[in-house]
């Protein structure tokens, strides 16, 4: 049951509440957080340049070609709810040092020349991503306990940035390794192999400070007392949760849906091609900046109602925009809805920090909202995709994500209240 800060109960069980580990120097562990966030959406977004080549390379039919950026999703949301049972058992450093590993393995096993290989990469990928997706918030607010919002659009922009580059790089890459497709999206297990040497020092530190705390046992000596942990009780039956959760989901099935659809309803509509694509890079860049102030406002902020409804709005007129003058007011929904799908994402990730008093709670809610939040999300570009088949165009599907706006904004009034699960 969701309460006030003011009103929560002093429960005590026998589990230690994760405290701040300071494993490595600040700057060390920062830099390890970054360039892990720069792996959770950069294999995501250089695909999407090269479907086109991948769907000739095997011959495969349209709806074939865009499974392989909807499995991914797909396996974000199955892999969610694995992930605390996980940090619990080997410990979140080994969990992301694992995760970042698995992917860059999953990376080059898509690019392997066989389209049973290509789908199983991308079944991998999105596990992995899942399990970072998880991961990551209980460990920002164990380590950054007063600036969990802040450190949230930190490594919420980098996912952003990571993306943008990944995007903006695939083609040159593919002109510059002379392979084809598979040189450019195999590249990228390079920055994953990076990730998980700046993250090993963190595994190295935990495991010594794991066996220094077994020789102070061993000896005799009493270890300090820890805080005593809430758990979480009833999760999945907490109106609280999951009203972040439907924010987070549907926010999400939004942002995928124009991640898959902008150019070609641009296009569809008189738009040149070439121009579609560059308003499109344009509004992921623009996401950026509302991945990285949205959090910052938000851990300013007693609650964070407004600021929910207000994403909900600004996410209402760039499609609106798109509905009503396509071609002529591109420019200006890409600027809204950038703002908008980078604002909502950093929100959603700062919900599970802001809603929750412990690393392990953040990851129990992690968990949850994401494993719901992907699994809606996934729905996103494929039906999309089949209701403009069905009616011949794009104004149904705009309609219809334009009442979503609508659900989302009273699932964020619901989120942003100052309650805690």
């Amino acid at each position: 049951m969701a309460v006030t800060r003011a009103q929560q109960p002093v429960v005590t069980t026998a589990l230690p509440l994760p405290v701040r580990s300071r494993l490595a120097h600040p700057a060390l562990l920062l830099t390890g957080i970054l360039l892990v966030a720069l792996n959770m959406r950069a294999c995501l977004a250089a695909v999407s340049p090269m479907v086109g080549e991948i769907q000739r390379s095997f011959g495969l039919s349209a709806t074939a070609s865009g499974l392989i950026t909807t499995v991914p999703v797909l396996f974000q949301g199955v892999g969610a709810p694995l992930t605390p049972r996980l940090t619990r058992r080997f410990g979140t450093e080994r969990v992301v040092l694992g995760a970042v590993l698995v992917l860059g393995a999953g990376v080059l096993l898509r690019v392997l020349p066989s389209v049973a290989a290509l789908y199983a990469g991308c079944v991998v990928i999105g596990v992995a991503i899942a399990v970072l997706n998880v991961s990551m918030p209980g460990l920002v607010k164990r380590e950054f306990p007063d600036r969990a919002a802040a450190m949230t659009g930190v490594y919420s922009t980098t996912m952003l940035v990571g993306a943008t580059m990944a995007a903006g790089l695939s083609v040159p890459l593919e002109h510059a390794l002379g392979g084809g497709w598979e040189a450019s999206l195999g590249a990228w297990s390079l920055l994953a192999l990076v990730a998980a040497v700046a993250w090993l020092p963190q595994v190295l530190r935990a495991r010594a400070a794991r066996d220094g705390a077994g020789a102070v046992g061993a000896v005799g000596v009493t270890n300090p007392p820890v805080a005593p942990v809430r758990p979480i009780q009833g999760i999945w039956r907490s109106p609280l949760a999951w009203q972040i959760s439907l924010f987070m989901g549907i926010s999400s099935l939004l942002v995928y849906t124009l991640v898959a659809w902008m150019p070609t309803i641009l296009a569809d509509h008189g738009m040149d091609r070439g121009e579609a694509g560059l308003v499109f890079a344009f509004s992921n860049l623009v996401q950026v900046a509302g991945a990285f102030l949205v959090p910052l406002f938000a851990g300013r902020m007693t609650n964070q109602r407004a600021l929910a409804v207000a994403m909900a709005l600004l996410n209402a007129v760039g499609i609106a925009v798109l509905l009503i003058a396509p071609v002529p007011g591109a420019w200006v929904a890409a600027v809204i809805l950038g703002v908008a799908q980078g604002g909502s994402l950093g929100l959603g990730l700062a919900f599970i920090v802001l809603r929750t008093d412990s690393a392990a709670g953040a990851a129990q809610l992690g968990g949850m909202s994401q494993a719901v939040g992907y699994l809606v999300a996934a729905a996103g570009p494929v039906g999309a995709g089949a209701l403009r088949q069905a009616t011949g165009g794009w104004t149904t599907v705009l309609a219809l994500m334009l009442v979503l706006t609508g659900v989302v904004a009273v699932a964020g009034w619901g989120a942003g209240r100052d309650r805690t699960l």
